[in-house]
């Protein structure tokens, strides 16, 4: 007879019969073991929930109530006699892959990823492992990211061209990840940051978790237009059009994402600049990841997941998809989500800069009036 193997794909979520826990389930159960806190896999319900505790206060400002145990990255506690660890994923503060680990065999869930170093997210770090589990948001040889700094270099510059200009300047991204990544690495001598509701709120849960973030200036109705116009403005998707941001006129809009390497991602989402910032992993940085972890088998469970898979067993992996809830904070509407999305369909045309007819759509719903 076969072996059973340590974690199982349910309708549930990645379970583990033995250790009787889900990893990242997206129905409730009783104990959740949670990659991170974007909500495609942090979601309410649950009786009992395990994260890192970097993860705690944002778990708690999205989740209310719940009972929450949290972990530093590399110590291991035990459920039902099944290791559990978690490890740095660096995809957001806070994000972890968990290392399942029961009679010699070993299993990562990575949740999502990213394998370079942004400066504020613990960076990635290999796991040795049997099985991985890995996401491919980015699985296309397309993607390919530039170092950090050049891209905040184009941030900054045009900051300061816009204040120059007397132009507001509103940068667009994710609540948790994307927007402390961006305010981390702002020129600060250009001006101030002024941060609309939502990502206020995030940043206050990070630093009530002992977080050290730069300085931020929540926007309320009582700010002059002027002030603002000299600083810069971390906006949520979700006030991209929206009377909110009207106000700011006239101002200049740029959208950080992965999705900005294709052409065309720049007109669907309205924006003046596309500045191609993703939190993660490109497709080096996937296929680094997975080999290093000198993995037997590598389950794939959102993004591109035949085409990766197909090249994955091509070159030697043994590569597999499984179905998921997942959409990752670059494909759904990330932290305030509705339904996931997947990729552009295979065939599709993906090239890079200004004019593709394929960008995944979904916007992030939350505190657009904050």
């Amino acid at each position: 007879m076969a072996k059973k193997p340590l974690l199982e794909f349910t309708d549930r979520g990645i379970y583990c019969p033995v250790g009787r826990f889900y990893i990242d389930p997206w129905l409730p159960v009783d104990d959740a073991v949670i990659t991170h806190a974007h909500s495609d896999h942090a979601r309410v319900g649950h009786r009992r929930y395990l994260a890192h505790e970097y993860s705690e206060q944002v778990l708690r400002y999205r989740l209310g109530e719940i009972q929450l145990q949290t972990v530093p990255y590399g110590e291991t506690l035990m459920k039902n006699g099944v290791q559990i660890g978690l490890y740095p994923a660096g995809h957001v503060i806070g994000s972890a892959q968990v290392r399942v680990c029961y009679q010699d065999e070993v299993w990562v869930v990575s949740g999502d990823y990213k394998v370079d170093d942004d400066g504020i997210s613990t960076p990635f770090e290999p796991v040795r492992c049997h099985h991985f589990i890995s996401e491919c948001t980015f699985g296309m040889p397309v993607y390919r990211w530039k170092p950090q700094a050049e891209t905040f270099a184009e941030i900054n510059n045009w900051w300061r061209k816009n204040v120059e200009n007397g132009l507001a300047t509103v940068i667009v991204g994710y609540s948790l990840g994307k927007a402390q990544r961006v305010l981390q690495n702002l020129d600060l001598s250009i001006g101030k940051v002024y941060t609309h509701g939502v990502i206020e709120n995030t940043n206050e849960a990070l630093r009530r978790n002992g977080i050290a973030l730069n300085p931020t200036h929540r926007i309320t109705t009582d700010l002059a237009k002027e002030e603002i116009r000299k600083g810069i403005v971390i906006a949520p998707p979700s006030a991209v059009g929206s009377p909110w941001m009207r106000r700011f006129n006239p101002y200049d809009f740029g959208y950080c994402s992965g999705w900005m390497s294709i052409r065309g991602a720049k007109r669907r989402r309205a924006a003046d600049r596309g500045f191609v910032l993703s939190d993660h992993a490109d497709w080096d940085g996937l296929i680094s990841a997975i080999d290093a972890t000198g993995c037997e088998k590598v389950y794939l469970t959102h993004g591109y997941t035949a085409s990766f898979a197909r090249y994955l067993n091509e070159i030697g992996f043994d590569a597999h998809e499984v179905h998921t809830l997942y959409g990752g904070d670059e494909l759904t509407a990330a932290d305030e989500e509705i339904a996931p999305t997947q990729p552009p369909p295979e065939g599709e045309a993906l090239v890079p800069d200004d004019e593709s007819k394929v960008l995944p759509s979904g916007e992030d719903l939350g505190g657009a009036g904050l």
